[in-house]
């Protein structure tokens, strides 16, 4: 290889390499270049065989079950119609989606935290910990993609179809085939399970803002209670006047507003009928707190079995079936006149129903998972990379320290 040297003032020779002395380098090693990069692919795919991971694939369906029941009746006058839909939907929209992808993060850390939790699932919750698994490992399938949505027509069923949720493809990684699988079933399991418990838990929030009313409630009460007395000595009173002077004429059945103040310029009759509407609607209206108290009486029996039981029961499945236990133990205890403890009971019943069968009977795998071995094309890159840098280095050293020899030693 020829080399261009010049000497400098203290006598030391300084090289510099030209285009040609590259490509005569490069003709000198191409043999050992490839070499070491053959060898490198063979230790990079011997590596990924031996050490890469397997990528699992998931698919939950998000069923949806709409029922509709249309009831039309007309009579011979043509003056009824009488349409009754009933629509029932199972299953995640896009809303609940997201409310849930936030609050699941911090649900799997704290069972990863449990000290009784097998090794092979802490190590999938404590990655399902982290908000990002949820953003790369989750795939969502929407009834219209976005390249559908710009050849198609905008309206408001296909901008409501836009958001509609089909399916959800869980992604997951293991270092053998066994554990991705594994770990895909885990992380569906978590999505339903840890999906259903914290919509249980929102309910159970839900319950317990509704019994700290009862203070505003019994405060309604007394003040409606302070306006009856009112109400009863305007009756006697105009029922006194109405004595004094009687009036012969014709009662005006219109609808009166006693609040306003042309009440007073109407007949005593009229005024008599609107302080009576007054009391009987005040009465009503005690009625209707007293059956918000009672409700919140029984929502309190449910909220102290339901509470300690959420705090120590993270399956959403199983305390769902806890809470349907509870609601069914006090359902016996009812008499069977308590309209109220019933009416409270059904909604609650209602709403346990719909979680479990929106997360167990909603959401249900398509297939078996699938698995396959990722990450070839980066293992045998990265062994060609690195044996083929360590050849070069190799074969650039030995020839600078053969410049160098060969310049201290001219004559040689």
């Amino acid at each position: 290889m020829n080399d261009s040297s010049k000497w400098n003032d203290s006598g030391e020779a300084e090289t510099e390499i030209s285009l040609a002395d590259i490509v005569e380098f490069i003709q000198e090693t191409w043999k050992q270049l490839v070499l070491a990069g053959i060898a490198g692919a063979v230790l990079g795919f011997g590596g990924w065989y031996i050490l890469g991971s397997y990528k699992a694939e998931l698919i939950l369906l998000n069923n949806t079950n709409t029922n509709t029941n249309t009831n039309t009746n007309t009579n011979t006058n043509t003056n009824t119609n009488t349409n009754n839909t009933n629509t029932n939907t199972y299953g995640l929209d896009l809303v609940a989606w997201r409310t849930l992808y936030k609050s699941l993060p911090n649900l799997a850390g704290q069972i990863a935290a449990q000290d009784n939790l097998p090794a092979e699932r802490k190590a999938i919750y404590g990655a399902m910990s982290d908000p990002q698994w949820w953003i790369k490992n989750v795939s969502l399938s929407y009834a219209i993609s976005k390249e559908d949505a710009k050849n198609l027509a905008i309206s408001k069923d296909l901008d409501s179809a836009a958001t509609k949720i089909l399916s959800f493809t869980i992604f997951t990684d293991g270092l053998s085939k066994e554990s991705s699988l594994n770990n895909s079933r885990i992380a569906a399991e978590f999505f339903r399970t840890g999906g259903a418990y914290l919509q249980l838990k929102s309910l159970i929030n839900s319950y317990e803002d509704e019994t700290s009313t009862v203070a505003e409630i019994r405060n309604q009460l007394t003040q409606i209670q302070v306006n009856q007395n009112y109400y009863r000595e305007q009756i006697k009173s105009l029922e006194d006047l109405l004595k004094r002077f009687p009036n012969r004429g014709t009662i005006n059945t219109q609808l009166l507003d006693p609040k306003e103040n042309s009440i007073k310029y109407q007949p005593v009759e009229n005024q008599l009928i609107a302080a009576n509407n007054d009391l009987n609607n005040s009465k009503e209206l005690i009625g209707r707190l007293n059956d918000r108290l009672a409700r919140i009486v029984i929502v309190k029996q449910f909220l102290e079995q339901a509470v300690p039981l959420s705090y120590i029961q993270t399956d959403g499945l199983l305390l769902t079936k806890s809470f349907l236990n509870i609601e069914a133990k006090l359902r016996s205890n009812l008499s069977a006149g308590d309209l109220i403890g019933q009416l409270v009971l059904d909604q609650l019943r209602s709403q346990l129903v719909a979680i479990e069968t929106r997360f167990f009977k909603g959401l249900e795998t398509s297939t078996a998972s699938t698995t396959k071995k990722i990450g070839i094309l980066k293992a045998t890159a990265a062994g060609i990379a690195i044996t083929g840098f360590a050849m070069l280095a190799f074969l650039l050293g030995r020839k600078i320290m053969r410049n160098l020899k060969l310049q201290r030693n001219p004559g040689s």
